[in-house]
């Protein structure tokens, strides 16, 4: 990826008390007046308000990873609420060290983008006519940046305080307050739409040098219908809202410039390798570096916490624990409507088989001698079972029913995709994350034309069956069967399709806990999958399940660091 010039003297929100005396803060402030004089110096500057993206507290594993899990199809591994295990359990108290951590670097990522767009404005005044064209861009890029990171805080945190400029950051901590969460969403919708009006979509971008990795039209507008479906549901449920996502999808749908890769495995391929395609990309966090130098480049945990177990390929790539484990009566659910073939363990629905990992990757280590399998199924007894045998329990659910609680994501499989790892590391990689998809948008477009008309319209069977067709076909064209949703559906049925449609296509990807929180099931959902798993075995591991809480874990709470320092701030519900 393309090395981030860091902008000098970035503050870090200041939630936290003043730690620098005024002779730093002047020299930090001498040193920033000293730079944006032209287009190139503030694409510097502005490539650091991205930067914030690859933080471990956002994209690199708390957003992506960390607080996605405790679903309907996703879970911690073990059975117990013990180290990182607390919070996807919600377990876990308003003390929780990754709680302060993403909220801080959400409202760094913030202050870092309103510092810029102050600064800019003063100093593009003084651009030549062509840096002033490429200036505009870069403001409406640091407004999506910041639009983006505030729908994350709202949509997780709920009340939060609404910093639009530096001085009101900079204000003592106790007279923060908390702002309605409409206000907040305003702010979202006025950033988004101001970006949709500049910005180029990325096919047609002639301004910029490059435009890898960066907000485009097409990303800010299919934003902005993900905020309007957001806005519509739980706890705001304005549901005026549902129009304007239906109208702002289908700008984006009805422009023809983006669409989707025609085989859903080139995805992750791309995604593992670093590959920057934006017809279907639309905000894709970028981690990849073919040159690692341990210190200098971002890495996140993509493909290390939620990828396929792999012990270590010596001299090539550490293990792989995967630590993100599979919610069993998920893989029943999917294998009833798509059922697998007996022979040969595919399913008619491809992405079944490219999301769900049924198996594990094994290599030798020539220095500690240790032997290990290649790849087997996990339902297998080995080495007692041939393939056909493994195959045979793993398709039954009666049998190898502990092993099959630890089926994995398949998505981020390292070992099977990335074509040249920089760097041997059992925790981090440079693998990619998509945080928003143009398959994510048809499936919107479709859940909000059924919302607002009352019903599915025609448009909307065409969103949701174009995704599903490219689910059921292979990777040579050819269509697996009839993939269209059945006609006639009312509001309802065609609302539980585009809900498990959602989990299919986009499973593990970090929007599942936010779809069942904004569709106001999330309680619900738990104690559902609760039960299908005990009815599938009586042993069956689902700890979420003992520590969830109606009306609690919806939202996140206040860090208790702002709770203590920000007198005027009231915690959450239950926490």
């Amino acid at each position: 990826m393309k090395k981030f010039i860091y902008y000098i003297g970035i503050l870090a929100l200041c939630f936290l008390p003043a730690a620098c005396s005024l002779e730093e803060e002047s020299s930090t402030e001498v040193e920033k007046n000293k730079y944006l004089n032209d287009a190139k110096e503030a694409q510097d500057v502005l490539l650091g308000v991205y930067r914030s993206t690859i933080e471990e507290g956002m994209y690199g594993y708390h957003l992506s990873i960390y607080f996605s899990m405790g679903t309907d199809i996703s879970q911690v591994e073990g059975s117990t609420t013990e180290n990182f295990r607390i919070l996807p359990t919600n377990a876990y108290s308003a003390s929780q060290a990754e709680v302060q951590t993403s909220w801080a670097s959400l409202y760094t990522g913030i202050y870092n983008a309103n510092d810029f767009l102050e600064r800019i404005s003063v100093k593009m005044d003084s651009y030549n006519e062509s840096d002033k064209q490429l200036a505009t861009i870069y403001i409406a890029e640091a407004r999506a940046l910041r639009a983006l990171y505030y729908f994350e805080l709202v949509r997780r945190w709920g009340n939060i305080p609404l910093m639009t400029s530096t001085a009101m950051s900079n204000q003592h901590p106790s007279t923060f307050v908390q702002a309605d969460p409409v206000d907040v969403y305003k702010l979202i919708e006025e950033d988004l739409l101001y970006a949709c009006d500049i910005l180029p979509y990325a096919k047609d971008d002639t301004y910029r040098s490059s435009n890898d990795y960066r907000f485009s039209k097409g990303a800010a507008l299919g934003l902005l219908a993900k905020v309007y479906a957001t806005w519509a549901g739980y706890p705001i449920q304005d549901t005026s809202k549902w129009e304007a996502a239906a109208k702002t999808a289908r700008i984006l749908v009805e422009s023809g410039k983006h669409d989707l890769l025609n085989d859903y495995e080139q995805l992750w391929k791309n995604t593992c390798n670093g590959i920057w395609d934006p017809t279907e990309s639309l905000i894709e966090i970028s981690f990849y570096s073919p040159t690692y130098s341990g210190n200098s480049d971002p890495v996140g945990r993509i493909g290390k916490w939620n990828g396929v177990k792999t012990t270590v390929d010596a001299g090539r790539s550490g293990s792989t624990a995967a630590n993100v484990q599979v919610v069993h009566s998920f893989v029943l659910d999917w294998r009833e409507e798509a059922k697998p073939d007996e022979t040969t363990g595919i399913s008619p629905d491809r992405r079944q088989n490219l999301s769900i990992a049924n198996y594990k990757h094994g290599h030798n280590d020539s220095k500690t001698g240790a032997v290990y399998l290649d790849d087997y199924y996990l339902a297998a007894s080995i080495p007692n079972d041939n393939t056909a045998t493994a195959l045979s329990k793993d398709l039954d659910p009666e049998k190898s029913q502990k092993a099959k609680q630890t089926y994995t994501p398949a998505k981020w499989d390292i070992d099977k995709y990335m074509e040249s790892i920089p760097f041997i590391n059992n925790d981090k990689s440079t693998v990619n994350w998509y945080v928003l998809r143009y398959a994510d948008v048809l499936l919107l477009y479709a859940e909000a034309l059924n919302e607002w008309k009352g019903g599915p319209t025609t448009e909307a069977y065409a969103a949701i069956n174009k995704v599903r067709k490219r689910g059921y076909t292979k990777a040579d064209g050819t269509i697996n069967k009839d993939y269209s949703l059945k006609e006639g559906l009312d509001q309802t049925a065609f609302r539980e399709a585009v809900h498990k449609e959602r989990a299919y296509e986009l499973a593990f990807e970090g929007h599942r806990r936010l779809d069942l929180v904004r569709w106001g099931v999330y309680y619900e959902t738990v104690q559902n999958t609760y039960n299908a798993l005990k009815n599938w075995w009586s042993s069956a591991n689902y700890v979420v399940y003992d520590y969830t809480e109606k009306g609690k874990h919806e939202l996140m709470p206040i860090p208790q660091r702002e709770m203590d320092l920000c007198t005027q701030f009231e915690q959450n519900p239950g926490w």
